[in-house]
């Protein structure tokens, strides 16, 4: 599995929100996803997009709910296409099955589409340790992977990389000229993975969906990689969660119209790759082999648990990152391991285990943005919140109670279940907040929780007259 660093959460959050080069590139790109999807939205029309988005919940809970049966039919169908089935476990189980494909074919080059599992399993390391040389050839995993880096976000793994940062990297490592253009820095990558594509032995994918009535493979992307991966090597090897099975070819349609808009604003992902068997003796397209892998790896603890199964609904277009404040604040990398964001604060723990990633469910403000957003309606803030709950009933050795926030619950809760007290608290507050309030806002308080608060963020005050006073005087007009 690869490096988890979910127990350094606040650390590395504390970090992000202090790099201002970091916050430039997440307030531009967080902005133009955001744009770029309400547009495609709009244009698709929002009820239409409602009812879409209604189809593709139905489709993926009636699926996991039945899950043994489709994994089955698609294996079935996988066969009978002429390709090979496995399952594995876990990573370890995921990574010994692609290097004894690796080492029974000799293989010595790789190259790979972008495959979020194969990061999950640390797939790289473990066909380094064999000696056999992998190339990530979608370009931002290309760029992360000579940054020895792991990905930043699900569907743009290398979004907080500068054009001045990618032609340092360039010239750093594969000795470039200074490169100032983005065209110029893409034509130079492809220069360089041109005999990569065409030397390679291995070629290995994700999957965005499995069609269970067929034994497809589906591949969505943006680059033309995908398809080398799959047809230029004699071997091609796809690797996807269990999860990622759907029913029938029908339902493809949906999520084909779902996926791009919810994750790029696309009306349609510019490759849509639909793979059976390897190819025939009268084509010169596909693979002579091809395996299929699909893994577990921690997803049947998600299905076993009825309050997390609908986790595994989730398509990976990366919506729920783009709206929330919490991803757009503090990055991708401060969560810690593959999948961060919304969704990743629910499968992550479950994965790696809650003691390791404590923090994970607390990042969010439970504003639901991103349910609102979700493609096929996913209702994060109750997992989220359900986790939480998991944590307080059973709370991790190593976590030390934070006996300020102990206070200010217990505080709190004394004060709302009493009118008179809460009254004397308004009354008090407004008087201590008066120093600090500047055009009707707070940026600084020196006292204990709320010096934390208003470090990074501003704070509203107390309001003249409280809603009770309100209430009162409306009732007497």
């Amino acid at each position: 599995m690869s490096k988890i660093e979910t127990t350094k959460f606040k650390k590395a959050s504390k970090e992000a929100i202090k790099n201002s080069k970091l916050q430039n590139t997440l307030t531009g790109v967080m902005a133009h996803f955001d744009h770029a999807r309400t547009e495609a939205i709009n244009e698709f029309g929002e009820t239409n997009w409602n009812d879409l988005r209604e189809r593709g919940k139905i489709i993926k809970t009636h699926t996991i709910q039945n899950l043994d049966q489709y994994l089955s039919e698609f294996a079935s169908n996988v066969r009978k296409n002429k390709s090979i089935i496995h399952f594995a476990d876990n990573a370890s189980e995921v990574n010994n099955i692609v290097c004894e494909i690796v080492t029974t074919h000799k293989a010595q080059l790789i190259i790979k589409s972008k495959s979020m599992i194969s990061e999950e399993t640390g797939l790289n390391n473990a066909l380094s340790d064999i000696g056999i040389e992998t190339v990530e050839t979608d370009l931002g995993e290309y760029i992360i992977q000579l940054a020895d880096e792991t990905p930043f976000h699900i569907i743009a793994p290398a979004m907080h990389k500068t054009k001045e940062d990618v032609s340092k990297l360039f010239q750093e490592k594969l000795g470039s000229k200074k490169i100032s253009e983005i065209p110029e820095l893409a034509n130079f990558a492809r220069k360089k993975l041109r005999n990569k594509f065409l030397n390679a032995d291995i070629g290995i994918t994700g999957a965005n969906f499995l069609v269970a009535d067929t034994g497809t493979i589906v591949l969505v992307t943006n680059e033309g990689n995908g398809r080398m991966c799959t047809t230029l090597p004699k071997v091609h090897i796809a690797i996807a969660g269990m999860e990622k099975v759907i029913p029938s070819i029908n339902d493809l349609a949906s999520f084909l119209h779902l996926l791009p808009r919810a994750a790029t604003g696309q009306r349609l992902t510019s490759y849509v790759s639909l793979l059976n068997g390897p190819k025939a003796s009268d084509s010169i397209e596909e693979s002579e082999e091809r395996h299929v892998i699909i893994v577990d790896n921690g997803r049947s603890k998600l299905l076993a648990d009825p309050q997390l199964r609908e986790s595994l609904n989730c398509i990976r277009c990366g919506a729920c990152l783009n709206i929330c404040p919490v991803y757009k604040a503090v990055g991708g990398h401060s969560y810690g391991w593959v999948y961060p964001g919304p969704i990743g604060a629910i499968v992550t723990p479950v994965m790696v285990g809650l003691n390791k990633a404590t923090d994970l469910p607390n990042a969010s403000s439970l504003c639901g943005a991103c349910k609102d957003v979700c493609p096929v309606k996913i209702n994060i803030p109750r997992m989220l919140l359900h986790l939480r709950s998991k944590i307080k009933e059973d709370p991790p050795k190593h976590n030390i109670p934070n006996l300020i926030e102990k206070f200010a619950s217990e505080l709190f809760w004394q004060l709302m279940k009493n009118q008179t007290r809460l009254s004397i608290a308004h009354t008090i507050g407004k008087i201590i907040q008066f120093p600090f309030v500047r055009n009707n806002t707070i940026s600084k308080i020196p006292f204990p929780i709320f010096s934390t608060w208003t470090r990074t963020k501003n704070l509203m005050p107390i309001a003249k007259k409280s809603f009770h006073t309100l209430w009162e005087s409306e009732l007497k007009k």
